[in-house]
């Protein structure tokens, strides 16, 4: 490749010391300023988002014990699912500002900002300003990223870490620098106290990569790669040591295991349970047997290879995505005449190639696959991926493009993606619809003129290729725009306008209006669920038990329930979240005045305010009194924690004084479709049994009440 400069991507493939054009600093402030903007919009309405994770995050900014162990309640009853490194910077936030939505959302936009800085920075040093300026746009309006940087679950921090995994690899392939690979090795020791296993899936290639191309002889690669493996098992595992050291009988339960062990929610329900299915205590969970249809995937969609590019997944991740192989081969393609070592510009071309392109294949193959629980949120772990390819891919491209076959697969490149787009914005009925033919003419024009455009001087092609890089956006921009003009709550949410038909979970299982006509016409909210502060609904929240157009069973956002999901799941339908009633298992519960001041009447002489089945019901609250709420059997309500015998000791003891139960306004009683119980009662197995054996007893021994709609037990005052 030559190092020319170039009329839109100026010095690119120059290397880490090309002297940087005048225009670069304003561009990179512009494009770090509207990624902030975006990610800030509105940021407040989405309420508590995950009330399940905002629960945890309120009790970490009461609680120090709290806060290390992410404890679901200030009174240490059990952990959140995951490890809480993700927690951390939200519960600092609160504990500075206070509990609010901005002060929990805030970190997680910042975390969207640095990504894009990082992906910038790491694109830029091997191909220019341009490229990476083009990279962090492609980045900045993934409508998934959009989505879960203005969102409270570990995804954006597992991101960011990811990112700067393969920022810090790179850097280290450029001289064989071990401070840069014991620097990558930390970033995945943090990304592991994120998400446990998932911070491993981009490992193998990323080892192999350094093993092969850096260049030094092999005995010092191996050594190099054995101290960053050291740095990552202590960045990563010093948490793990105190938790598993630390005596069980003085600690919160880890919530997400049935044997109060981390290791066996590391290895079970968030490790080898997420491939096979086989995922104890999970709630709707399947194996390749299940109702997902041949190939597996059972309630979370069917698994194949054409996932994620199918229903909702398709609009979360997808639009750059074809697009992005293509330019993966491209770039192998011209940069393999490259030397082995990385010590050249065409080598840490090839490198880069390899170290993301790796990492998206690697990723997307175990996504396509995995049998266990999969949302479609979990795609924004591809997005830095799919935009480092872009702006390289894309930069390559226009270098070599005075050959007839570089500029014939740019131009099929942005034909493939136009009609991609087209195929998209078509999925959500009513949506934009002059913005999908506008979107494949633009870019089939851009495609065909793009070859020739340059005989018309350079101006004729700029304009051209600003033409494709717009149409090739437009329409993440325009699932973006809805995304951040939309309020997100609950514990299953999606970007953009409502898709029927969706795969990969139980569907986007919110309320709001589906099929968004426009930018700012949809919002979404968990029928019951995810609070504003001071526990005033989502703004646009549906009635409970009711989805889009009032129809009972529907998921709130125009697609049915995949059938066989057990109905009291998503806090709609019979079994639902009413005004003060018991909420769902992925949504929570709205809470009144009533229910608040019971709560917080005498607080203060309880260890525990209350004791709910399910954490999200918990949550609700928790966040809307202020004051601990026990959540029986964890986020699904199936860990077995605490026992029955416990939860007696714990009455005995006068530490707990109400039991939220299942029935009140909008919440009858009743069994799900697949035989489970609504509501949150948790399904078969060792903590549903438990969750059950503790509401039947609390049902016998103490007098009942309705608060607020909801049904409450006095456990300071048994009916005997």
């Amino acid at each position: 490749m030559t190092t020319a400069a170039l009329p839109i991507f100026p010095a690119a493939v120059a290397g880490a010391h090309t002297a940087r054009p005048r225009w670069e600093r304003p561009a990179l402030a512009g494009l770090l300023i509207a990624t902030a903007a975006l990610l800030l919009w509105d940021l407040g309405a989405s309420g508590y988002a995950n009330s399940f994770y905002s629960a945890a995050v309120q009790a970490g900014s009461e609680s120090w014990k709290a806060f290390f162990f992410g404890s679901s309640d200030a009174g240490n009853s059990i952990t959140v699912d995951k490890p809480p490194a993700a927690l951390w910077p939200m519960m600092l936030s609160v504990r500075l500002f206070g509990l609010g939505s901005w002060q929990i959302l805030v970190p997680q936009a910042l975390m969207g900002v640095a990504t894009t800085g990082v992906l910038y920075a790491s694109v830029r040093r091997q191909f220019g300003p341009g490229a990476a300026l083009l990279s962090g746009a492609a980045f900045a309006l993934t409508p998934v990223a959009a989505l879960m940087f203005r969102f409270n679950n570990p995804d954006a921090l597992l991101t960011l870490l990811l990112t700067v995994t393969v920022y810090c690899l790179l850097r280290a392939l450029e001289g064989a620098h071990t401070r840069w690979l014991v620097w990558a090795g930390v970033a995945v020791g943090f990304a592991f106290l994120t998400k446990t296993l998932q911070a491993f899936v981009i490992l193998p290639p990323l080892a192999v990569l350094y093993a092969v191309c850096a260049p030094t002889g092999l005995r010092r690669r191996l050594g190099q790669l054995l101290l960053a493996g050291a740095a990552m098992v202590v960045a990563g595992g010093w948490w793990v040591a105190v938790v598993e050291l630390w005596p069980a009988s003085s600690r919160p339960y880890i919530g997400g295991s049935q044997n109060n062990s981390f290791l066996e929610l590391t290895l079970g329900y968030n490790g080898l349970g997420r491939i096979n299915g086989n995922e104890t205590g999970s709630v709707g969970g399947g194996g390749a047997g299940g109702p997902g249809g041949a190939g597996g995937g059972g309630r979370w969609g069917e698994s194949g290879i054409d996932r994620l590019f199918s229903g909702n997944i398709g609009g979360q991740i997808s639009w750059l995505l074809p697009a992005a192989l293509v330019l993966l081969v491209a770039g192998l393609v011209i940069t393999w005449r490259a030397r082995r070592a990385t010590d050249s510009v065409d080598g840490m071309a090839r490198a880069a190639f390899l170290a993301w392109g790796g990492s998206l294949l690697i990723t997307a193959v175990v996504f396509s696959y995995m049998q266990g629980i999969f949302h479609e949120y979990y795609t924004v772990a591809l997005a830095p991926f799919v935009a480092a390819l872009i702006g390289m891919g894309v930069a390559v491209l226009w270098e070599e493009r005075g050959s007839a076959t570089a500029a014939v697969t740019l131009s099929g490149t942005l034909a493939l993606t136009a009609i991609w787009s087209y195929v998209l914005l078509g999925r959500a009925t009513g949506y934009l619809p002059w913005l999908r033919w506008a979107v494949l003419v633009g870019g089939l024009l851009a495609a065909v003129a793009l070859p020739f455009a340059g005989r018309a001087g350079r101006r004729m092609l700029q304009a051209t290729a600003g033409l494709g890089v717009a149409a090739a956006l437009a329409g993440p921009f325009a699932y973006c725009m809805t995304t951040v003009s939309t309020g997100h709550t609950g514990s299953i949410v999606t970007a953009g306008p409502a898709v029927a038909g969706g795969r990969g979970g139980p569907g986007g299982m919110m309320a709001g209006p589906g099929g968004a006509g426009g930018f700012g016409e949809m919002r979404q909210g968990g029928p019951g669920g995810g609070q504003q502060p001071g526990g005033t609904p989502p703004q646009g929240a549906v009635a409970p038990g009711q989805g889009q157009g009032g129809m009972p069973g529907a998921d709130g956002r125009g697609a049915e329930r995949p059938g066989g999901f057990p109905g009291g799941m998503t806090g709609g339908g019979p079994g639902g979240a009413g005004a003060g009633g018991a909420g769902g298992l992925l949504n929570g519960a709205r809470v009144g005045a009533e229910a608040k001041a019971a709560l917080t009447a005498d607080s203060d002489a309880y260890t525990w305010a209350a004791a709910a089945i399910g954490a999200q019901n918990a949550a609700s609250y928790q966040l809307a009194s202020g004051v601990p709420v026990m959540p029986i059997g964890g986020f699904n309500g199936s860990d077995p924690s605490p026992t029955l015998e416990q939860f007696k000791e714990y009455v005995r003891d006068g530490k707990i004084h109400w039991f939220i139960g299942q029935g009140g306004s909008g919440a009858a009683a009743g069994t799900g479709e697949d035989g489970g119980r609504r509501g949150g009662g948790g399904p078969a197995g060792p903590g549903g049994g438990t969750s059950t054996e503790i509401e039947n007893w609390v049902k016998a021994t103490f007098k009942e009440s309705t608060v607020g709609g909801a049904t409450f037990y006095d456990l300071t005052a048994p009916t005997s």
